[in-house]
């Protein structure tokens, strides 16, 4: 009876390390990191039992799906308060922020796998649409 129950004990041994394995790379591993820029559309801070800070940033450009087109739009989270504090300031101005992805959301995380940690840049919106002219020289037509 002994020898079953070192057995059994190898065995949970075994499967919490394998469970504990699996829940750090699910959750915990930083699968991507990488900078996304747009127009912030949306920063709330909500949540039943864990509030948390959750914002939309609309890109430039469209994407289609089913015959139907759709604006970008990139839904992250946000844990550092100081950087929801800026975000906060933020809304309609065009803004750089710097991201990282997971492969699992958590509740006291945000309801994202993506998790805001930096804004780059913030800009007015109206200044950094506009474009300059181009000067093409024409000896070369």
């Amino acid at each position: 009876m002994k020898k079953a129950g070192k057995v059994f004990l190898g065995i949970g041994i075994v499967a919490f390390v394998a469970l504990a394995v699996w829940f750090f790379f699910k959750f915990y591993f930083v699968f991507g990191s990488g900078v996304k820029a747009g127009e912030l559309n949306l920063f709330v801070y909500k949540g039943y039992v864990f509030k948390t800070y959750e914002g939309r940033l609309i890109q430039a450009g469209y994407k289609s799906s089913t015959g139907t087109i759709q604006s970008n739009e990139f839904n992250f989270s946000v844990t550092d308060k100081k950087v929801a504090e800026q975000l906060e300031r933020s809304a309609g101005k065009f803004v750089e922020l710097h991201y990282k992805e997971y492969l699992g959301a958590l509740p006291w995380r945000g309801m994202t796998t993506y998790v805001v940690d930096s804004v780059l840049t913030v800009n007015d919106y109206s200044t950094t649409n506009r474009q300059e002219p181009i000067n093409v020289p024409t000896e070369l037509y």
